[in-house]
C-alpha cells in the first residue's frame, strides 16, 4: 500500500528545512572566511597610514603599534610642501594615466569591433597573433623603444608613456569578448534598416558596452597610475617625475624615510580608491559579460 501524499508532506517539509539549514552554515561559513581574509588584506594599509602619522623612533617597535602615540600631520604636510613637493608628480601621474585610460578605451573598442563584428579573411588568425604578443615580456621591449624615442625625440617626455600607453591587448580581447556576446540579430537588423558600422557602434553596441569599457578604464587607469618600470626608464628629469618614482625621494643616502614614504604612499593610493568607488559596480559585469562567449 503506498503512502498518501498527505504522510509524505511532513518528511518533506523536514528535508527541506535541513536543506535549506545547510545551505545556511556554509554561506555564514563562507562569509566569515571572506570577512577575515578581507580583513587580513587590509592590514598593510592600516600599519601604512597608521605609519605616516607616528614618529620615527615608533616604526619599528614591537610588537607593533597600530595607534601612533602622538600623532602628527609633519610628514602629510612635507609630501606636499617640503622641497621636492607631491603636487608636481600628482600632476605629471594623472595627466598621463586620463589620456592614457581614455585612449586606450576608445582605440580597443575600435579594434574590438572590427574583430567582433566585420568578415573579413584570416580574421581569427589575425586575432590569434595579436594576442600571442600579450606572451612578450614588456622588459624585452625596453632596448627597441629606447632607440625608437631617441630617434624621434620623445625620449624624456611623457610621450613616451602615453604613446605606447594608448595600445593595450587585453583591453582589444576583453572588448571583443564583449561584444562577440551581444546577438548578432541586433546588429543585422540594424544594417537592415540602413545602418553602417559607425553607426552601429557608436548608437548601438558602445552604449550596451558600457560595463565592459568602465571595467577596462578602470583598470588601464590603475596600471598607468602604478607604472614604475617605463617612467624609470624613460623619464630622467625630476620635473618630469610621475608618484612610483616620487617615492625614491624618500630613500636617502644612509636611511630610508619610512614615515614620508607612508605618507606620500597613503595620498598615492586616494586616486585610485576614488576611480574604484565610482565605477565597481561596473567591473564584475563587464568581466562577466566579456566571459559569456569565448
Amino acid at each position: 500500500m503506498k503512502p498518501s501524499s498527505t504522510a509524505l508532506a511532513p518528511a518533506a517539509a523536514a528535508g527541506s528545512s535541513r536543506s535549506k539549514s545547510r545551505v545556511s552554515v556554509g554561506k555564514l561559513i563562507m562569509t566569515a572566511v571572506m570577512i577575515l581574509t578581507g580583513l587580513f588584506m587590509i592590514l598593510p594599509f592600516i600599519w601604512m597610514i597608521s605609519t605616516s602619522f607616528k614618529s620615527p623612533s615608533e616604526v619599528f617597535d614591537y610588537p607593533v603599534s597600530w595607534i601612533p602615540k602622538a600623532p602628527s600631520l609633519e610628514h602629510h604636510l612635507k609630501v606636499w610642501t617640503g622641497e621636492d613637493s607631491f603636487v608636481r608628480y600628482y600632476y605629471n601621474s594623472l595627466k598621463i594615466a586620463v589620456i592614457c585610460t581614455i585612449g586606450a578605451t576608445f582605440l580597443s573598442a575600435f579594434a574590438a569591433y572590427g574583430f567582433a563584428r566585420t568578415q573579413f579573411k584570416g580574421r581569427n588568425q589575425l586575432f590569434l597573433l595579436y594576442l600571442s604578443m600579450m606572451m612578450v615580456p614588456p622588459q624585452v621591449l625596453f632596448v627597441p623603444k629606447f632607440i625608437l624615442f631617441d630617434k624621434i625625440g620623445i625620449y624624456n617626455t611623457h610621450l613616451a608613456l602615453i604613446l605606447p600607453g594608448l595600445f593595450t591587448i587585453f583591453g582589444v580581447f576583453l572588448l571583443r569578448q564583449f561584444f562577440m556576446s551581444i546577438p548578432n540579430d541586433i546588429t543585422e537588423s540594424a544594417f537592415i534598416d540602413g545602418a553602417g558600422h559607425f553607426r552601429i557602434f557608436f548608437r548601438l553596441l558602445i552604449p550596451l558596452a558600457k560595463p565592459a569599457l568602465a571595467t577596462l578604464a578602470i583598470l588601464d587607469f590603475s596600471w598607468m597610475w602604478n607604472d614604475y618600470e617605463n617612467a624609470l626608464v624613460f623619464l630622467l628629469d625630476r620635473e618630469l617625475y610621475t608618484v612610483p618614482l616620487g617615492m625614491q625621494n624618500f630613500i636617502l643616502e644612509f636611511n630610508v624615510d619610512y614615515n614620508g614614504m607612508m605618507a606620500a604612499t597613503s595620498a598615492s593610493i586616494v586616486p585610485m580608491i576614488i576611480v574604484f568607488l565610482l565605477g565597481q559596480r561596473f567591473i564584475i559585469q563587464g568581466i562577466t559579460g566579456s566571459a559569456v562567449k569565448g
